[in-house]
């Protein structure tokens, strides 16, 4: 204590997963860690995630499905903190979990259990948690950083952000984490939703109508593709396979959703043959809910038994289905994002440390970096390997 600051070996500005993780790792090395957490509790993104199941990891995690400017980036703290090294903490936590589906991993109980886990992980380090501490000023200098907060003033020579982005600002979510970086004058990458639904403007009103719908489709943007559900609500997209997409969407850019997938588009004139007087409705009506088949025949016009029908128009019937385009109006925004894209750019950073090449010290973990991972546990598996990158080099 000095002059009433109260001084540390780390800092760490945000409860959530990343920062619990990083805390627990640099505590458990020796290190005096004050964890600072604005909310009143730690870890509220963690209760709400998978449905309050939280879906900790995934078992396919692989460099490959991030997004970030630099797809390099994120391979050195995923190679050296895998999900199976995260299975292993919940394991001795005897935490059970199961799969759901494409290598989801979930608790069996309850998302709480993952944040008790980190806790005690942190309490076996001697971190100290401080929760409803607005950060008011962070000052650097004599190669210390010096942070007010609430009514503490505290000082460490490293300072770790793990702020998150402006996802769900309903649980207090801010660009904290932006602002900060620019007043050490680092580059951020234009944040935006991500994992959003995404909005139809009028034009489409008739899908917004079959709000409720839900069938499995291929949705692709660019080279991006991906098969899950699609759900249609009353403000436009959603479901797996439409937030899976949002994430590389860009305002402008169209959307293509194939809701036959797997079938050829030529599969209506071998249909044309094997039953002629079936009609186009019925078909649909075999393979999709009955209000989107009914909807969809309806837009493509075609009422006449296929064996009235042209082969070319069956033909082109099939292609509009395999690869119907949207034009999205835009997001559901910030609010609605399970995480946000973009953020402290990585070349800032070091890979290995997670530390800001300009000034010694600073380190940038979780959902805060310019790395955004797909749906379905990988932004977790980011945040406990970001953080035992940045907990290992404190």
């Amino acid at each position: 204590m000095a002059g009433g600051q109260q001084h540390y070996d780390a800092i760490v500005l945000g409860g959530g997963a990343a920062g619990l993780m990083c805390a627990a790792t640099a505590g458990q090395r020796g290190r005096r860690v004050l964890v600072i957490e604005h909310g009143d509790e730690p870890g509220r993104k963690i209760l709400i995630s998978g449905g309050g199941r939280c879906n900790f990891t995934n078992l396919h995690t692989a460099p490959d499905r991030y997004l970030s400017d630099n797809p390099h980036f994120a391979k050195s703290a995923l190679s050296r903190y895998t999900p199976q090294d995260f299975l292993e903490l919940v394991g001795r936590h005897q935490i059970a979990w199961h799969e759901k589906t494409l290598g989801q991993l979930f608790c069996d109980g309850s998302a709480r259990q993952i944040l008790a886990m980190l806790l005690d992980e942190c309490d076996r380090g001697g971190v100290t948690i401080a929760c409803g501490q607005e950060v008011r000023e962070v000052g650097h200098g004599d190669g210390l950083f010096h942070v007010t907060a609430g009514a503490m003033t505290v000082s460490a020579p490293a300072l770790v952000v793990a702020t998150g982005g402006p996802s769900i600002p309903k649980l207090g979510a801010t660009g904290f984490a932006y602002d900060l970086a620019r007043r050490f004058s680092l580059k951020v990458v234009q944040p935006r939703p991500a994992l959003v639904p995404l909005t139809l403007d009028a034009g489409e009103a008739l899908f917004r109508e079959l709000s409720g719908v839900s069938t499995e489709v291929v949705a692709s943007t660019g080279k991006a593709h991906f098969r899950e559900a699609a759900l249609f609500t009353h403000r436009g997209l959603s479901g797996p396979a439409i937030l899976q997409v949002s994430s590389y969407w860009r305002h402008g850019a169209e959307i293509a959703i194939d809701f036959l997938p797997g079938l050829a588009p030529e599969w209506l004139v071998e249909a044309k043959r094997t039953k002629p007087r079936a009609t186009l409705k019925a078909l649909l009506r075999e393979r999709l809910p009955d209000r989107l088949a009914t909807a969809l025949a309806e837009r493509l016009a075609l009422a006449a038994p296929l064996a009235d029908t042209k082969d070319a128009a069956l033909c082109e019937a099939g292609r509009q289905l395999s690869g119907w385009r949207f034009h999205p109006s835009g997001t559901e925004g910030f609010a609605k994002a399970e995480v946000t894209a973009g953020g402290i750019g990585t070349a800032e950073l070091s890979s290995k440390t997670l530390a800001a090449k300009k000034v010694p010290g600073l380190h940038f973990v979780g959902e805060a970096v310019d790395v955004t991972g797909w749906l379905g546990g990988y932004n977790f598996q980011w945040a406990w390997a970001s953080g035992v990158a940045a907990g290992e080099a404190l």
